[in-house]
């Protein structure tokens, strides 16, 4: 787990990043963490992360392969802000096992365990993979690309990123047309699969592509499919895949 910390600081650090988010910085003082990204104007997903309260700073933990352009996306926003943005060298341990003095509960789901800053702890063994398999939880530079993806076809909202009514932020009018949708005709799910396949493989549908498989642990795997052609026989490459999965929730 490569992590990055990036520090708000300054006047008004939750009001800038207020306007920018998909989360409530409000709720922020309560919980001490919460989940959250950051979109294009028109909607599409840029950056997932974590949104962490250390005294009057705000700090960013986020995927260190995202990190310098998520600072330069936050420096293009911050014009006259009274705020400073910056890298900060610290240590984030997660884990599942009992919760440290000084961890916070993963906010996106309870089976996620703990996170910690600043303490540069040991892997406890957790099969994070599995975890998010089971749980159909993306991770950044695999399920989750800048540029490609709508937040809600992503899940992010299932994981608790994204409240609807916290009002403006960057990319949020098109979110909340998609909210109010039907239905999504596709998105990130969970697949059964009787082998394995290179992640990337395209899900085909007899001969029409259907989507692309991700991320797979003990049978299951994170998929982006296309509801409406995954009525029929669905493979990747000599996989063949099962949709939906019973007693899956995603």
């Amino acid at each position: 787990m490569e992590r990055a910390i990036i520090r708000v600081s300054g006047t008004e650090p939750a009001k800038f990043l207020q306007a920018l988010v998909t989360n409530d910085l409000r709720k922020l003082p309560d919980t001490g963490i919460l989940y959250a990204a950051m979109l294009t104007p028109q909607g599409k997903y840029l950056a997932d992360f974590f949104l962490v309260a250390e005294g009057d700073d705000i700090l960013i933990d986020v995927a260190e392969s995202a990190a310098d352009d998520l600072l330069k996306r936050l420096s293009m926003y911050r014009l006259r802000a009274p705020v400073t943005l910056e890298r900060a060298d610290m240590p984030v341990s997660r884990g599942t096992g009992p919760m440290p003095e000084g961890a916070m509960p993963d906010p996106r789901h309870p089976d996620l365990g703990w996170r910690i800053y600043g303490h540069a702890l040991p892997d406890d063994g957790t099969d994070w993979d599995a975890l998010r398999v089971r749980h159909c939880v993306p991770e950044t530079g695999v399920e989750l690309m800048s540029g490609d993806g709508f937040i809600l076809e992503l899940g992010l909202d299932r994981l608790n990123g994204v409240d609807f009514r916290k009002g403006c932020y960057v990319g949020q009018e098109v979110t909340a047309r998609m909210q109010h949708k039907t239905e999504l005709r596709k998105g990130l799910t969970v697949v059964a699969l009787d082998g394995a396949a290179p992640v990337g493989t395209e899900i085909m549908a007899g001969e029409k592509p259907a989507g692309v498989l991700y991320t797979q642990s003990s049978g299951r795997a994170i998929a982006y499919l296309r509801f409406d052609r995954a009525s029929d026989a669905l493979c990747a490459g000599d996989v063949v895949l099962t949709w939906p999965v019973s007693g899956q929730a995603a």
